[in-house]
């Protein structure tokens, strides 16, 4: 620096620190994991590994022996944090959801599968594998309503091959998940899905399919309006996929007309609810009397978490 003279000496330059070019994975896992566990994220430590994972596009398993993280990854994974901190959802940020053998795309407009759900999955798909027949004949057909991401249908022709299974769903956004994911898993050899466009409350909904159908599974909307939801699902989540009327029944009270009217004789029937209808949902079933063998299950922590039933009648 060259001094003027007669003038005061210019201040030095600051002293700026030094940003490593690269950083070491599990430098950046603690800081992210500190980052999620600070703003009430968890599991804070799982959580930010898939998020590294899916930055260094490599499996939790294989973080400890990958290469440092580049000033271009360190970004995307702080970015990433950050948006997971202000509580949008996982799925949304990694572009899919685990369910079963599964892994679903998911976003904004559609409602992210729930680990509880596979349960009523896993029951349709038992049921589903009693039916087929072992030497040709016919094939159980398996309908899901208010199919979402297509996460049960999906599943069922995933796990059931002999299956003929159908998907519906109303809202618009969700359908462009359930269609995306349904071509993904045609492509990758499972049999192909009929997705369709209906409403639950549409008296005609399959009229082609009236009596017809053996397994008929449904995760409607069922948290009763006005109950405080985390804010993963409150701002992400479709409300309209999420809250089930004044007391969480309403869209349960209208499917039951119409699984009675799908279903053929002796067809079963799975109903995902809210853990604080164990006893009403059955109940309504009950008193409905075109369904016997009524049942409620227990989710994986012992909570009410669906109920089923057999269309009464005999088998033709």
């Amino acid at each position: 620096m060259t001094r003027i003279p007669g003038h005061p000496p210019e201040p030095p330059e600051p002293v700026r620190p030094s940003v490593p070019d690269r950083v070491r994975p599990s430098v950046a896992l603690a800081a992210a994991a500190s980052a999620l566990a600070g703003a009430g994220v968890g599991p804070a430590r799982v959580e930010a590994e898939l998020l590294l994972g899916y930055v260094l596009g490599v499996s939790r398993g294989a973080l400890a022996v990958a290469d440092p993280l580049t000033p271009e990854q360190q970004g995307r994974l702080a970015e990433l944090v950050r948006r997971r901190t202000r509580h949008e959802p996982l799925q949304h940020l990694l572009g899919s959801a685990a369910f079963r053998y599964l892994e679903l795309a998911v976003g904004p407009g559609v409602f992210v599968p729930r680990p509880e759900t596979e349960l009523l999955a896993g029951w349709g798909i038992e049921q589903a594998r009693r039916l087929v027949q072992p030497e040709g004949g016919s094939e159980p057909l398996v309908v899901d309503l208010c199919s979402g991401s297509g996460a049960i249908a999906l599943s069922a022709a995933g796990e059931v091959p002999r299956a003929r299974v159908v998907a519906v769903e109303r809202a618009a956004p969700a359908l462009d998940w359930l269609r995306r994911n349904a071509a993904e898993r045609a492509g990758a050899g499972d049999r192909p899905i009929e997705v369709l466009a209906g409403d639950v409350a549409d008296p005609e909904l399959l009229a082609g399919y009236a009596g017809r159908v053996d397994v008929l599974l449904c995760n409607p909307p069922y948290v009763p309006d006005g109950t405080p939801v985390p804010p993963d699902v409150a701002g992400h989540d479709p409300a309209d996929a999420v809250f089930g009327g004044p007391d969480g029944l309403a869209v349960i009270r209208l499917l039951l007309p119409q699984a009675a009217r799908l279903l053929r004789p002796g067809g079963l029937l799975g109903i995902e609810h809210d853990d604080t209808h164990g006893t009403a949902v059955p109940e309504l079933l009950r008193v409905d009397g075109r369904f016997v063998d009524v049942a409620d299950h227990p989710d994986l922590v012992g909570r009410p978490r669906f109920a089923t039933a057999r269309r009464a009648g005999t088998p033709g």
